[in-house]
């Protein structure tokens, strides 16, 4: 039961790593509670057998690693938002384009013979 636990807060805390150098470090939080848990659940069954062993200390950094990180670049990473004038004015642009093209089309209208449309039989 130990080794199923500290295996755990490892795939955990190397999981909750790889998520915080990516753009979406928020989500390296989940893991790293789960690394916390499974560690502390393995170290208290060490504890119990007396044997603490150098791989839950190993998770413990990884995680608090990865929570220093995380924290990190939520606090010092700003979210940056692209300049919509510019956007809006293509947006208009297109927009006129498209209705000029629309008012130099010429639709044809087509006469239709009622007594064509009579003889047509459907099969």
């Amino acid at each position: 039961m130990k080794r199923l636990f500290t295996i755990l807060a490892i795939i955990a805390s190397v999981f909750a790593i790889i998520l915080a150098v990516l753009p979406v470090s928020n989500f390296a939080v989940f893991p790293s509670i789960a690394a916390l848990i499974f560690g502390l659940i393995a170290f208290y069954l060490s504890k119990k057998s007396g044997q603490v062993k150098k791989i839950i200390q190993f998770s413990f950094l990884l995680t608090i690693m990865a929570l220093g990180i995380t924290i990190y670049k939520a606090i010092f990473t700003e979210a940056k938002v692209a300049d919509t004038e510019a956007l809006e004015a293509t947006e208009i642009k297109l927009e006129e384009e498209a209705l000029d093209e629309l008012e130099g089309i010429e639709i044809e209208e087509v006469e239709i013979d009622e007594s064509e449309l009579e003889d047509m039989s459907i099969q």
